[in-house]
């Protein structure tokens, strides 16, 4: 009886340290019921890395992998962003707030001037890949791994617009592994003015990508529209919505976020709505002067990918968005990147954006990362 009462206490000790210990965590996560976990985004302070450094990684792509979510983006450091020392960065992260740094994915990568590093997960050839332009032509790179590194397999990937250079783009992965790239076209020869209602650059389109993802087939939707850059392409219940605006050139007061679409992929495309702009719908996809972005955004932000998010009510699309010339530093690698809910309304409407400072989802975890790589959420419920 002596021993058993002290089992018994030594259990309760043990009870009373791990509610402690329960109550005491990082109050910017709150582990829920089963694998569920309530997180706050903080639009406010920059996020950092376990060393405490800010995350440097912008114009890319976040992905969820094999349970982990993986930050893409380029490094600017204490550059004006068109200087040919740009570098492809990756993060990881359990949770959207305690962040990792993976390092380099082109470690050994000649000097370009880099953006816009998108990678989605082939299940055909169980490789990642990676797209990104360099110097205004794309170029497609694979890797074992989320984080890699890559490796090269095409400098120079053609598209049916490329003749004359290419901007922006983003990748989709649709529901049967297929995959497409959604890219402007550049055609800086043809920018008649401030005049012009349908300006002949930057003109998107989207693309259909061969089985393994390194090429296009240039099976194309046509043009959609023209002085537009930070295209982003996703699913939602059947409706594919193809979101970009106007160029910016890292302008400080943002971009719009004008939101087409179809029923097919390769559409026809739409216009809906302008998500990211204070005037009138009508409006919304009226043309601004190359690289000036739009006045009157609801946020003072460019576009730069839509995330899928698993969350505990089902797939989360999240808006991600440079705030160029934010940092109270100058640096430009330190700018701000505010990241937002997307909400839907009746019959595929997309609501306007509302500036949060701090917001909370419940993000739906599995128990352990996957044994097998490539087992993973995609843009495509």
């Amino acid at each position: 009886m002596i021993l058993l009462k002290s089992v018994t206490r030594v259990c309760a000790l043990w009870a009373v340290l791990i509610c402690l210990a329960g109550c005491t965590q990082n109050p910017s996560h709150e582990r829920v019921q089963g694998h569920a976990l309530a997180v706050t985004i903080n639009n406010v302070e920059p996020r950092r890395d376990a060393n405490g450094d800010i995350l440097d990684a912008h114009d890319g792509s976040l992905e969820f992998f094999d349970g982990r979510f993986y930050l893409y983006g380029t490094r600017y450091g204490d550059t004006d962003g068109l200087a040919d020392m740009n570098l492809y960065v990756c993060y990881s992260s359990p949770d959207l707030i305690h962040w990792e740094f993976e390092g380099l994915l082109l470690k050994d990568a000649p000097r370009r001037i880099y953006y816009r590093p998108y990678v989605k997960f082939n299940r055909a050839t169980g490789k990642y890949v990676l797209w990104y332009n360099a110097d205004n032509r794309y170029g497609v790179a694979t890797a074992d791994r989320p984080a890699g590194p890559f490796t090269i397999q095409n400098p120079d990937v053609a598209v049916k617009y490329s003749a004359q250079g290419t901007g922006d783009f983003g990748l989709f992965v649709d529901d049967d592994g297929t995959g497409y790239i959604a890219y402007t076209a550049l055609n800086l020869a043809q920018i008649k003015g401030t005049t012009s209602s349908s300006p002949e650059h930057h003109r998107i389109s989207v693309e259909r990508l061969a089985p393994d993802y390194l090429r296009s087939t240039q099976e194309s939707s046509g043009f959609i529209a023209g002085n537009v850059e930070s295209p982003s392409l996703f699913k939602h219940k059947g409706t594919y919505y193809l979101l970009f605006d106007n160029t910016c050139a890292f302008c400080t007061n943002g971009s719009g976020a004008r939101v087409y679409a179809a029923a097919t992929v390769l559409g026809p495309y739409a216009y809906r709505t302008n998500i990211n702009w204070k005037g009138p719908k009508e409006e919304g996809a009226s043309w601004t002067p190359p690289g000036s972005g739009r006045i009157n955004t609801l946020v003072d932000a460019q576009q730069a990918h839509v995330a899928r998010i698993p969350s505990a009510s089902g797939s989360l699309f999240m808006w991600m968005g440079d705030r160029w010339g934010s940092t109270p530093d100058g640096i430009k690698g330190h700018d701000f990147q505010v990241w937002l809910p997307l909400e839907f309304g009746d019959e595929g409407t997309v609501r306007p954006l509302i500036r949060l400072s701090v917001w909370q989802v419940t993000l739906s975890l599995p128990p352990q990362a996957s044994k097998k790589l490539g087992e993973h959420s995609g843009n495509s419920p």
